[in-house]
């Protein structure tokens, strides 16, 4: 299977602080895969490189190489606003913009100069109907996002990542600050969601990468301990690390 994201001998620090460790994995297209591990292991930080999040960060240095769609997404003339069109991001609080619902959605594609009303339009509706809550909301659209429960309001935020048209989405812990029913709605949506997109999440919870991965990673202080099919991997673990941390006898 051709790799939709290949990662060759990661390593990453934070000043002197090596966080992540001789990371090397692939990652095809329209799978969803989740990456586990304890507070601080590097799962969040390895996503970020994805998208270049962490260029943010002043004492950030990587060596090794990341490819998506066999570019070297590190490469001096790559378009750092391009590549986050295409690797989009939703986190873990729903951050949705103090604007309209509607003004939301196309915000990524006002800042793009697309100016088209009736285009506009569709991808309003296409998107709101892809996450499954066009039928609740398409009655105010000009109504604050803010005033949405946060459920809805992390329904909208995927909305306005998808607006862009982005082939890979990546999700860190995107429901942990919602109720259980906003949850299992928003697990289902990744389930959907796969046809279309190569779906990377960041999850705390064991329960919710067994329900909507195809395959899991599970990092350990900035290493890559084992990586494998989903129900492989937490029924028959390969390596007495992973056996630990999902039986919960530590993390």
């Amino acid at each position: 299977m051709q790799s939709k994201i290949s990662a060759k001998e990661v390593n990453v620090y934070y000043g002197s602080n090596h966080v992540i460790k001789h990371v090397s994995l692939d990652i095809f297209s329209n799978e969803v895969v989740a990456f586990i591990g304890p507070s601080g292991c590097g799962k969040s930080t390895f996503l970020r490189l994805l998208n270049r999040m962490n260029d943010f960060i002043e004492s950030f240095r990587m060596e090794g190489q990341i490819f998506i769609d066999n570019e070297d997404i590190y490469d001096k003339k790559i378009n750092v606003e391009e590549l986050r069109k295409k690797v989009g991001m939703v986190f873990q609080k729903p951050n949705p913009f103090p604007k309209s619902i509607y003004e939301n959605v196309v915000y990524g594609l006002r800042i793009q100069g697309i100016k088209n009303k009736k285009q506009l339009d569709e991808v309003v509706e296409r998107t709101l109907k892809q996450v499954g809550i066009w039928e609740e909301v398409k009655d105010k659209l000009n109504q604050s996002a803010l005033a949405l429960s946060g459920g809805q309001q992390q329904r909208v935020c995927i909305a306005r990542t998808l607006a862009v048209e982005p082939s890979v989405v990546l999700m860190d812990e995107p429901t942990s600050a919602l109720d259980p029913i906003s949850t299992a709605t928003i697990e289902e949506l990744i389930y959907h969601l796969k046809k279309d997109y190569t779906i990377v999440i960041v999850t705390h919870n064991m329960q919710q990468a067994g329900r909507v991965s195809d395959r899991t990673a599970f990092f350990y202080m900035g290493e890559l301990v084992e990586f494998s099919d989903t129900k492989e991997l937490f029924t028959n673990p390969k390596v007495d690390l992973t056996q630990k941390y999902i039986t919960g006898r530590f993390g």
